[in-house]
């Protein structure tokens, strides 16, 4: 019922299917001809290609810049507001302590 043959694997005719297989990849590789301007049209959309990531990555770049500029912004802009932060220029108040004068080079005060 089955159509295999039950011989050994490297048999006599494993030698011939060998030889007819490579006799017709060889001419089937004489046959194949590139086409003239094949590799710079390759060329020409790998480098569309490679510009077009490189000009994707910029913009993404750029975008988390912007995001991180404008959030840093509106955090500066909220502690301006009245938050309490620590960038406003009011002299200390009565409750903080005075700071002691510098020393001199000499070590007086």
């Amino acid at each position: 019922m089955n159509s295999r043959p039950t011989g050994p694997a490297n048999g006599p005719d494993t030698h011939d299917t060998e030889a007819r297989l490579r006799e017709a990849m060889e001419s089937l590789a004489g046959a194949v001809h590139a086409a003239p301007g094949a590799y710079d049209t390759a060329r020409g959309s790998w480098r569309r290609r490679e510009r077009r990531r490189r000009l994707v990555l910029a913009l993404l770049a750029f975008a988390v810049f912007a995001l991180a500029v404008l959030a840093g912004l509106q955090v500066l802009n909220a502690a301006a507001a009245g938050s309490g932060g620590g960038f406003r220029n009011d002299p200390p108040g009565p409750s903080a302590p005075a700071a002691p004068p510098a020393p001199d080079r000499t070590g007086h005060r």
